[in-house]
């Protein structure tokens, strides 16, 4: 048996570099065939609902966590929002495509609101031993799962010319650190807007002025993001972004 063809090989401990590498080169590949270079990538939690699945005792024996289907619903709408702009964009202009961790939640309100904007959009999904499969709304050739974190993290970054983070968990969390500390220490040198939605969960969840109270990161740090609980301020702030940096006049890209 050829080694490359050898399950018992491949799933080894010896293979793991290979398993690494294809976890490189496989969503790579699907990205070139579908002409995706620049992403819009939205975090949140995996725990918030979509309205119609709500009882109507949400308040008390229902969802006990309301507010998360209102950070849904934005997400639905903004995604929604950004892809008919990206579609509208001139021809020569590459598209901004709407992409999410692929599963449940915030993720199926980004994947949701770019369908219903007949958008191509992709989902970065990672296996789990207790979490549901992609979302049915992701573009069936665009939907990709991970085993490792690092792999699937690296796509994030490296295609997104946007990020918006709603509420959510530690993985939301791990992630925004991992990009802002990206953005400050110039690990990322493209301009990459980052809105954080919901600013109550927000400067509740994160204390960023005892942070600067004890030192550890500077005033001009917060200018990293911007705080909204606005869908059309989170519009307005990525569009007029993307259009300064991510395209030139005549279709040269940056």
């Amino acid at each position: 048996m050829k080694a490359y063809k050898n399950p018992q090989f491949l799933d080894s401990a010896d293979a793991r570099l290979l398993r690494i590498v294809s976890e490189f080169i496989e969503p790579q590949s699907r990205f070139a065939d579908h002409d995706i270079e620049d992403t819009i990538v939205f975090m949140g939690s995996a725990r918030a609902s979509a309205p119609e699945h709500l009882s109507d005792e949400s308040g008390a024996n229902g969802d006990p966590r309301p507010t998360l289907a209102d950070a849904y619903q934005a997400c639905r709408e903004l995604a929604r929002r950004l892809t008919e702009w990206s579609k509208n964009l001139p021809e020569d202009h590459r598209r901004f495509v709407v992409c999410s961790g692929g599963g449940p939640g915030i993720m199926e309100a980004a994947n949701r609101g770019a369908s219903e904007a007949e958008g191509i959009n992709v989902g970065l999904g990672i296996s789990l031993p207790h979490e549901q499969a992609n979302n049915d709304y992701i573009t069936r050739e665009l939907s990709l799962e991970f085993h490792y974190f690092f792999m699937r993290k690296f796509w994030f970054a490296y295609m997104a010319k946007a990020v918006v983070f709603f509420p959510g968990g530690f993985g939301t969390l791990d992630e925004l650190f991992e990009i802002l500390t990206l953005l400050q220490t110039g690990k990322i040198r493209k301009h990459l807007p980052i809105v954080l939605f919901d600013r109550s969960f927000w400067e509740s969840a994160v204390d960023f002025q005892t942070l600067i109270n004890h030192g550890t990161v500077s005033e001009d740090d917060l200018a990293l993001f911007l705080l909204t609980d606005s869908v059309d301020e989170a519009f307005t702030h990525l569009t007029d972004a993307l259009e300064h940096y991510g395209v030139k006049e005549h279709g040269a890209i940056l």
